[in-house]
């Protein structure tokens, strides 16, 4: 990538997408019966879980594209629209699919450890996040750049673990109308993103929409 910009506009469109403060309700009620310590042993795993699908995204997202033949192109539209549905649904505060289903939330609470399923994968490295480490991650190919992307996926990481540990405090503090307003600018936010997305891979697809 050109310039510093990207690389936080990748940062903030993390954040936007994974939106740990919009897991912290559904990570309080999967470990309302659990002591501290296996609470903080959870967050800690989930952080780590969520780093290592990004990091995979990064290094293999290329390969997988190749062997199917797609075009960055063409995923950076399938990505953006995938994006802009999360985004909107953030807007409404509405569960998305997509993240967590509904029997996924259900079967977690008879599993021994909720810390990579459901909590990491899919609520937190979902599809959205994938799709745009994915996109970021093609956006250059030298090893400062995969250092760059990859120490941004690291502070992703850290702000899921920090979020996780003092989950209560938010919750306490933000309150259910809080949470909703910080997830409603994500959303905002992930949206504008996802447009960004969409209209630089139709203008790739179809070079006579740019303008001269």
């Amino acid at each position: 990538m050109s310039n510093w910009n990207e690389y936080l506009q990748l940062l903030a469109g993390l954040v936007s997408v994974v939106n740990p403060i919009g897991a912290i309700p559904t990570f309080m009620a999967l470990t309302a019966a659990r002591t501290n310590e296996d609470k903080n042993r959870t967050a800690v795993v989930c952080a780590c879980a969520v780093f290592m699908v990004l990091q995979i995204a990064l290094l293999a997202g290329e390969p997988i594209l190749n062997f199917f033949s797609i075009s960055l192109p063409a995923f950076r539209v399938a990505g953006g629209i995938l994006i802009l549905l999360m985004g909107l649904s953030m807007l409404h505060v509405n569960q998305d699919r997509s993240r967590h289903t509904p029997e996924e939330h259900a079967e977690s609470y008879d599993k021994e450890s909720v810390a990579v399923v459901p909590l990491a994968i899919p609520l937190l490295s979902g599809p959205g996040s994938i799709s745009t480490t994915i996109v970021y991650g093609h956006m250059g190919h030298s090893w400062l750049h995969y250092g760059l992307v990859t120490l941004v996926i690291l502070s992703i990481s850290l702000i899921v673990l920090v979020a996780l540990l003092i989950a209560p405090k938010i919750a306490k503090a933000m309150g259910s109308t809080g949470i909703n307003v910080v997830t409603r600018v994500m959303g905002l936010l992930l949206a504008a993103i996802a447009v960004e997305f969409i209209a630089k891979g139709l203008t790739a697809l179809f070079p006579a929409l740019a303008v001269t």
